[in-house]
This record gives structure tokens, C-alpha cells and sequence, in this order.
């Protein structure tokens, strides 16, 4: 709590200003640190503060951690061959649009890479690769939807 206290100047006998009495000033220490324990998306069991993107409970673990993507399987690798024809690798792993479109694609790429090239002294058909290694990146990412999961 601030108190004030008026103070006067002598021989003008006005008030000028109000000077505290005491200052509350905030600390410069740390505030301490927040308690809130996060929970599984999926099972909204408490999840470790030392490892918050990983469930023990019901092996759910966050985009981006080690274990979402480990490194691909075969099928991820049979994909990537497969997409020297860009699209193909997207229909093995059961992507049928998105192959098909990847495909027509590959036809409009070839097609202004001719004309860059023409334009560029050959120079513009070095984007081509570029095409084929971005659509290669893509469908070894991809989820697989080519394999239905085993019931029972």
C-alpha cells in the first residue's frame, strides 16, 4: 500500500507535489515457475514434464518427434524409385488423385522447362531435377495408404 504525504514550500504556502511515503516496487527475481501438467491428446493421461511429446501410456507421440517418421520404410523407398515417372510413387502408396495430378504435372513441368531452356541457353532445364526431387521428397513423407491394416 502507498501513503502519501503532502508537502508544502515554505513561504509560498501552496502545495506542489505528493512524495510517497513508501515505494511497492516489483522485484527483479524470477516469478517461479508454472505448475500446469499437459495431458495425452489421446488417452488425457498426465504426460512427463521431462518429455512432453511422448505418452508412456498409449505411445502417442507429437508431429515432429523422432519416432513419428523413422527414417521410412521399404514402401517409402519403393516410392521414391517409382517417382523418376512423377506420380507413380504417390499411386503405390494410394494416392490416386494426387499421382494422377503429379503426372499431368510433370507434362506442364517438361514443357516450361523447354521453354526456360530455350530462353536461357539450355540453362532453364536444370529445373526440371527440381521438380522430380521436390515430388521424391514429397511422397517419402507421405502416409501410406496403399496397405489396408491386418483385422483381427
Amino acid at each position: 500500500m502507498v501513503r502519501f504525504r503532502l508537502i508544502s514550500i515554505q513561504g509560498k504556502g501552496r502545495e506542489i507535489f505528493n512524495q510517497p511515503d513508501e515505494i511497492n516496487m516489483p522485484t527483479i527475481e524470477a516469478n517461479p515457475p508454472l505448475t500446469t501438467v499437459s495431458h495425452c491428446p489421446l488417452c488425457d493421461a498426465p504426460l512427463d514434464p521431462q518429455h512432453p511429446d511422448a505418452c508412456t501410456k498409449c505411445d502417442w507421440v507429437a508431429p515432429g518427434h523422432a519416432e513419428q517418421h523413422g527414417g521410412g520404410t521399404l514402401r517409402d523407398r519403393i516410392a521414391v524409385c517409382l517417382s523418376v515417372v512423377p506420380g507413380l510413387g504417390h499411386i503405390y502408396k494410394g494416392h490416386k488423385m494426387t499421382g494422377a495430378l503429379y503426372m499431368l504435372g510433370a507434362v506442364f513441368a517438361v514443357l516450361a522447362a523447354g521453354v526456360a531452356g530455350t530462353f536461357t541457353a539450355g540453362f532453364g532445364v536444370f529445373l526440371l531435377p527440381l521438380y522430380w526431387i521436390g515430388v521424391m521428397l514429397q511422397v517419402y513423407w507421405l502416409e501410406d495408404r496403399g496397405i489396408a491394416p491386418k483385422k483381427g
